[in-house]
């Protein structure tokens, strides 16, 4: 039998005191954190803590099919739409062949998501053929830089100087019914014909008389752009309704205030060719809150044709308007051709109307549209049962643990529960963290994982006390059983841990709703395990070992010796030489 070698082990030679102040440090940090982020309780899921529930028909308005495929389309945007907004376990699914169920839990704002999982996010580039403020206000401020929806109050789209705010519009069309009804006539006449610039923008003076008499459909839209009263808002959710994307159409905007009705051409650009969008700060500028646009090759060249061509015309048929489901959210003037497949929507943006824009442009439009038929609150009851029930179950399997470590590893059960009150703080402070952060709503299958993290927990510390026993059995005192059991005991629980890992990882992959719950919350605190035991259960076995208590074997420590059946210690002795045989002569 080889002889050890001499020296201490490098895990020997570790300072575990060390070890043992740097995950108490981290402990008091994440607790601290919690505190002052006044986040203190895990963000519970709706089948715990109520919520908002939101039901969905679908109208077949838009060309296309209520089936199956388009049904599962609009359930995986509405998914990424409220995920989007930073909610995590949400429930969209279907209900029968029409309707689409979205559950929210509670703790987010259900107006806010009810707007986003339903909006068709029907985005248009239209040029703007004639404007004008409506409602009382209409006479006070000139109309100002540009309008926009409720969600701006007054953005406007730029791109290196090449767009930029509206002057005062002393060329739109006057409130007096006859001067609306000549400018709509003579603009969608220079609609007609956009070569031809000069001639397109002064037509669409008020002043200039009409070639010839209007068709009945110019004479329709003329009536309904001349009665359109934008700071009603029964007539705001109306107007337009039911235009398709190759038609002239009105529209309204807001403004500082002041509602502005809009004459619009036919769409030069579809939202389904924007690549991305996303909401950034504007920090050289000092603008603020900003969306930017990139499109893809195709809507990239009719961008810059219609911006080139707008250019030409005078103010206001120099605009464009941005149409997000029937809103004008912005109308820009263009001073020159916008190349290189991006733009910006810019503004008086706060970052959530921001984000909330750019999530709607990103995530697609739906393919049907989507009436609300009910937004029911979700009672948490049933859920504080269930909750009860859940917290019952985990102190009692708790409970079961500690008994059986106690009577099986005495002293040694010491170290076990300590390791598990660490990783149970660990657990309950980053779940608390996680609420906010990432959206992670603790739900009932999140509950089971956490109980049944439990067993793999103390699974770890079992695996590396039998470790140690199996040493002192082979004849070893304690402080290098600790040292020479921690190798092989490290592999066991590293692989063990692994495979936990792995199993919830493809879980969370391949399930949704709230199986994930489960899945994230077993990966969490298999996560936790390694870190614990590699850092607390390790050092704090390192110190014990030099106690009295421990090193000597105490029958109550749960490493004696004579209990674990030991070999006496093992000795080299020299060999006795063989008797000498004499020969006889």
């Amino acid at each position: 039998m080889a002889a050890p070698k001499r020296g201490r082990s490098a895990s020997a030679q570790s300072k575990p005191g060390r070890t043992l102040a740097l995950i108490l440090i981290a402990i008091v940090a994440l607790t601290g954190g919690m505190f002052l982020s006044g986040h203190t309780t895990p963000r519970l899921g709706i089948d715990l803590a109520g919520g908002t529930s939101i039901t969905l028909e679908a109208k077949a308005d838009q060309g296309s099919a209520i089936n199956k495929a388009n049904m599962d389309t609009a359930v995986d945007i509405m998914n990424r739409r409220v995920n989007g907004l930073g909610v995590s376990e949400a429930e969209v699914q279907t209900q029968g062949d029409r309707n689409i169920i979205v559950n929210i839990p509670k703790g987010t704002n259900s107006k806010e998501a009810s707007d986003q999982v339903g909006t068709t996010a029907k985005l248009y580039f239209r040029p703007v053929l004639a404007q004008d403020a409506t409602g009382p206000a209409a006479a006070s401020p000139s109309p100002s830089a540009s309008g926009s929806s409720t969600a701006s109050p007054s953005p406007s789209a730029s791109k290196s100087g090449s767009t930029g705010e509206k002057a005062t519009s002393s060329s739109s069309p006057s409130a007096s019914a006859s001067s609306q009804g000549r400018a709509v006539t003579d603009a969608l006449k220079a609609d007609a014909t956009p070569s031809a610039s000069a001639s397109a923008s002064s037509s669409a003076s008020p002043s200039a008389p009409a070639s010839t008499a209007p068709s009945a459909a110019e004479a329709k839209l003329q009536a309904q752009y001349t009665a359109l009263d934008c700071s009603k808002k029964a007539q705001r959710t109306t107007a337009g309704e039911g235009a398709k994307p190759g038609e002239t159409t009105v529209g309204c905007g807001e403004s500082s205030g002041v509602w502005y009705k809009y004459l619009l051409g036919p769409a030069a650009v579809d939202g389904t060719e924007v690549k991305k969008a996303q909401a950034v700060f504007d920090t050289q500028n000092a603008s603020g809150w900003q969306v930017t646009m990139t499109f893809n090759s195709k809507g990239a060249k009719k961008f810059a044709d219609v911006t080139g061509q707008l250019a030409k015309n005078s103010s206001p048929q120099n605009e464009f308007g941005i149409v997000l489901d029937g809103d004008v959210v912005s109308s820009p003037y263009v001073s020159s051709s916008i190349t290189g497949g991006s733009a910006q929507i810019s503004g008086s943006f706060t970052q959530k109307e921001a984000q909330n824009l750019a999530n709607m442009l990103s995530y697609g439009a739906l393919p049907l549209s989507f009436q609300e038929q009910s937004v029911t609150t979700v009672t948490a009851a049933l859920g504080g049962d269930q909750l009860h029930a859940g917290l019952l179950a985990g102190a009692i399997g708790l409970l079961l643990v500690v008994v059986y470590l106690v009577a099986y590893y005495r002293g040694l059960s010491l170290v076990a529960m300590a390791s598990l009150l660490v990783s149970a703080i660990l657990t309950y402070v980053l779940m608390a963290l996680l609420g906010p952060a990432i959206g992670f709503a603790l739900n009932l299958p999140a509950v089971c994982g956490a109980i049944v993290a439990i067993g793999i927990t103390a699974d770890s510390f079992i695996v590396y006390f039998e470790r140690i026993r199996d040493e002192i059995r082979e004849g070893r005192s304690l402080r290098p059983a600790v040292e020479r059991a921690w190798p092989r005991a490290r592999r066991t629980i590293l692989v063990s841990d692994f495979v936990s890992f792995l199993a919830a990882a493809v879980l969370f992959i391949v399930t949704v709703g709230k199986v994930q719950g489960f899945a994230f919350t077993l990966g969490l605190t298999t996560v936790l395990d390694v870190v614990v035991v590699f850092f607390f259960t390790k050092p704090l076995m390192t110190l014990l070992a030099r106690r009295k208590f421990f090193a000597s074997g105490s029958k109550w420590s749960g490493l004696d010796p004579e209990s674990l059946g030991a070999k006496p210690p093992l000795r080299r002795t020299r060999r006795p030489a063989a008797p000498v045989e004499t020969k006889e002569a």
